[in-house]
């Protein structure tokens, strides 16, 4: 077993990490939330955080927002500790995109089960120079040993049937097509993937910005992550959609592009990550970082995946 006694002691920018997976991976929180215990952390701000978001959960079964946070933080009673939680979540938002977090997932489960196991060998100890009831025992080193275990095995098929048929059991972000929606059976269900295939100078880029106007014109929160061009181009065409006007002529009419846009239903937010600087898990980090401060996407447009960056393994 590991001699490591508090999660303080893998350092400070492990703990505001660790909190960052609290906050953003649900599937993350489910799985530790039983053996998350903030009597291993010695930071009182990472303390009440952890508390915070444990509390949260077993109430909500959900992820603990940035709103909630700010109403929670209000009720402290101790101005120290208020400034304390304050620049502690500061420290986590600018971790948020952190590449490392699954280390720190598989590093802090790890670290947990280790102590609950250790607390159940030293009450097993105890029972044993008291009556030496072995069953009392076995209950105890068996429940230690589940501890941490993944608890979503996934879609049960005879159990969830009615999940099936529900009308939210496949929310679609239309395309302005009629004929792919038809072909898609609505368009892009959420989870799923859709890839744009053509040569180069074709007009991909354009495809791409097209579907993600036609999202936002439907009331959808769209996400556009461009390698490639930066976002101020990128943000022209979606003007120049929006309102008809040639690109070359956008800043002639900017007061009819202006009223244009505000009259949209929907959100965008343009990311721009130069070639190969980030990859799945930075946009994934990304994402999360979105949905907590409130702009969760219902479309996300990636132009173009060639350009991120792969981890080779060795």
């Amino acid at each position: 077993m590991s001699k490591t006694k508090n999660i303080s002691e893998f350092g400070y920018s492990f703990q505001v990490k660790f909190i960052v997976c609290l906050i953003t991976d649900k599937l993350f929180l489910e799985q530790i939330v039983d053996i998350l215990d903030e009597k291993y952390i010695n930071n009182d701000g990472f303390k009440w955080i952890v508390k915070t978001i444990r509390d949260y959960y077993q109430e909500y079964k959900t992820n603990i927002t940035m709103e909630v946070f700010k109403i929670k933080i209000q009720e402290i009673d101790s101005d120290l500790l208020q400034v304390n939680v304050k620049d502690s979540l500061k420290e986590v938002f600018k971790h948020m995109e952190a590449e490392d977090l699954e280390y720190i997932k598989d590093k802090a489960l790890d670290f947990h089960k280790t102590q609950v196991l250790k607390d159940a060998v030293i009450q097993s100890a105890k029972i044993l120079e008291v009556d030496g009831n072995t069953d009392e025992i076995k209950s105890l080193i068996d429940s230690a040993m589940q501890a941490g275990v993944e608890r979503n095995l996934g879609h049960d098929y005879l159990v969830d049937i009615d999940a099936r048929y529900e009308e939210s059991a496949r929310v679609t972000s239309p395309t302005p097509w009629d004929i792919m929606n038809e072909l898609m059976q609505g368009g892009l269900g959420a989870g799923e993937l859709g890839v744009v295939v053509a040569p180069a100078g074709i007009g991909k880029s354009w495809v791409l910005s097209a579907m993600g106007a036609y999202a936002i014109s439907q009331g959808l929160n769209v996400v556009h992550y461009t390698l490639e061009l930066n976002e101020a181009y990128v943000g022209l065409r979606y003007d120049s959609i929006f309102s008809g006007v040639e690109s070359q002529n956008l800043k002639y009419h900017k007061e009819e592009v202006m009223e244009k846009l505000f009259n949209l239903k929907g959100n965008l937010t343009i990311k721009y990550y130069p070639t190969k600087s980030t990859g799945v898990m930075g946009i994934k980090a990304h994402i999360e970082k979105s949905a907590m401060l409130g702009k969760s996407p219902d479309l996300v447009i990636v132009d173009y995946a060639d350009l991120l960056k792969v981890n080779k393994l060795k």
